[in-house]
């Protein structure tokens, strides 16, 4: 599948609103949860259990909210493979993508309101990364990566 999005409580009515906007727009994801403010989880096992699945190729792209975004991109970034971005501008959420290679979007529901979300999940989500300058900056990123995964 292309797409998974999931929250933690704090970030749940956010993504409960990015849930319709995929939906208007035809855009196939799965929705992993939770399902209301009740539904008390911690964002790094929300974080864990999604990272590990794009990992893993089960998915391509995810959308992560909580109640900032940056514990859930932090979380998401341990996880080998992961290259998670918090994005709380237009601009940011593109150049996730076009210069680094973003396959996480992380938002924050008391950071960002209901239509800027959608504005900055169309962005990211319209960008192709875009190789040239960028592509030996990414390199390196997985280079760092792989050092750490080798225990040196």
């Amino acid at each position: 599948m292309y797409l998974v999005i999931a929250s933690d409580h704090f970030g749940y009515p956010l993504k409960k609103v990015i849930v319709e906007h995929l939906r208007e727009k035809n855009i196939e994801f799965e929705d992993r949860g939770v399902n209301s403010e009740d539904e008390v989880v911690d964002y790094p096992d929300v974080a864990r259990e999604v990272g590990e699945e794009i990992s893993k190729g089960k998915y391509q792209y995810g959308i992560l909210i909580c109640g900032t975004g940056i514990g859930m991109a932090m979380a998401a970034n341990k996880i080998p493979g992961v290259y998670a971005a918090c994005a709380h501008d237009i601009y940011s959420a593109e150049r996730a993508k076009k210069s680094n290679n973003s396959n996480v979007l992380t938002l924050g529901r008391h950071i960002v309101g209901p239509e800027l979300a959608k504005m900055l999940v169309d962005a990211w989500l319209g960008s192709e990364f875009q190789g040239g300058r960028s592509l030996p900056k990414v390199a390196k990123i997985k280079e760092i990566e792989n050092k750490y995964l080798k225990g040196e």
